[in-house]
């Protein structure tokens, strides 16, 4: 790559991180650090499997390293709000929901849940767009 050769293969892999997901390729420039911020509580075995959590659990660091991630792991959740989406991760009691919103130097963590029905929730949706809103009163902002 040009820019391998231009900035040096160190540079090349200190600025930017490869993503291989099904057949998907992504290269992101990664910015900064964002630090984690849970409105939920932290997920805990039980009832969260371990498994689940260790995935959530590196899926929300490739998020505050600044990586986009994008369907079958992440698709966007604008009922709740701009800038707000859901980690996805499948397991044998249905699939796992971790609703998150990215700011502009958080990742905040406002729910999560294992979903078992095609539709999430009414109630989940209203719960999260209430942390969303507590959180938003707190730091001051409409982002």
């Amino acid at each position: 790559m040009a820019f391998g050769k231009f900035f040096g293969k160190a540079a090349f892999s200190r600025h930017f991180k490869k993503i291989i997901s099904k057949k998907i390729y992504i290269m992101v420039m990664v910015s900064s650090y964002k630090e984690m911020v849970w409105l939920d509580e932290k997920p805990q075995t039980p009832p969260v499997p371990s498994d689940v959590r260790v995935e959530a659990g590196y899926l929300f660091r490739q998020l505050q390293n600044g990586v986009l991630l994008s369907l079958p792991h992440s698709r966007p959740m604008p009922d709740i709000g701009k800038n707000c989406h859901e980690l996805r991760i499948n397991d044998v009691d249905g699939i796992w929901r971790f609703f998150y919103f990215i700011d502009s130097d958080a990742i905040v963590s406002i729910g999560y849940f294992c979903k078992k029905t095609k539709k999430t929730p009414k109630r989940e949706i209203d719960l999260c767009k209430k942390r969303l809103k507590i959180y938003m009163d707190l730091i001051g902002g409409s982002r």
